[in-house]
């Protein structure tokens, strides 16, 4: 009488490692669609689970809090567009060839997923609403400023910008760069109409002035 094999039987613990990563993964990014569209008070972590397919208690494995989730999906982003923006900088030279570049990736991020842009905008609103938000996200805040602030200096280091118009630059690209998630990012003609427009000022090309 042939032998029968011992029937298998699942492993209890931890998701292997490969499984946890993709889980994360996907944990992030429904969580980052859900917070663009309702923000911090509009998602529960009883409605992320249940969109990503987990339990509640299995998505505390993952994040101990709605709090912790946000930050983390903060984080995930900040990560992914500065990364690309600096990697776009470093094959571009001076100001402006720099800063086109990085209105370029901006594009293209947004257009391959426009809930990074929308996330970013409604992360503005929430941290006026709660302040663990703004007391947890003020370092990334500064963050974003010095990379604007590096991208300036470049500028002044490569003569096209002056130093006495570098504060004035500084808000400049933090108006422009803010902008282009608060306003128009959940429409792909309308985004890319205005980072055509904000080239042509930046050469000059968009306004004939009149003599009087």
């Amino acid at each position: 009488m042939a032998q029968r094999n011992p029937p298998t039987t699942k492993r209890l613990g931890r998701p292997p490692a490969t499984d946890s990563a993709d889980t994360r993964r996907r944990i992030l990014d429904i969580a980052r669609a859900s917070f663009a569209a309702g923000g911090y008070d509009g998602s529960t972590n009883r409605d992320l689970a249940a969109e990503v397919g987990l339990t509640a208690g299995a998505l505390y494995h993952y994040f101990g809090s709605k709090l912790d989730l946000y930050l983390a999906v903060h984080e995930d982003l900040q990560q992914r567009v500065y990364g690309q923006f600096n990697e776009a900088t470093d094959h571009a030279e001076g100001f402006l060839g720099k800063f086109e570049a990085i209105l370029d990736t901006a594009h293209m991020l947004n257009r391959e997923d426009p809930t990074m842009a929308a996330f970013l905008g409604v992360v503005r609103t929430d941290m006026r609403r709660h302040p663990e938000i703004q007391a947890q996200l003020g370092e990334h805040s500064n963050r974003r400023d010095d990379f604007f602030v590096r991208l300036v200096d470049a500028g002044v280091a490569s003569g096209e910008i002056s130093t006495t118009n570098r504060a004035f630059m500084n808000e400049f690209v933090a108006m422009i760069l803010i902008g282009l998630t608060d306003g128009v990012s959940d429409d792909a003609k309308r985004h890319e109409r205005a980072i055509t427009a904000i080239k042509l000022a930046l050469r000059g090309q968009l306004i004939t002035l009149t003599k009087n």
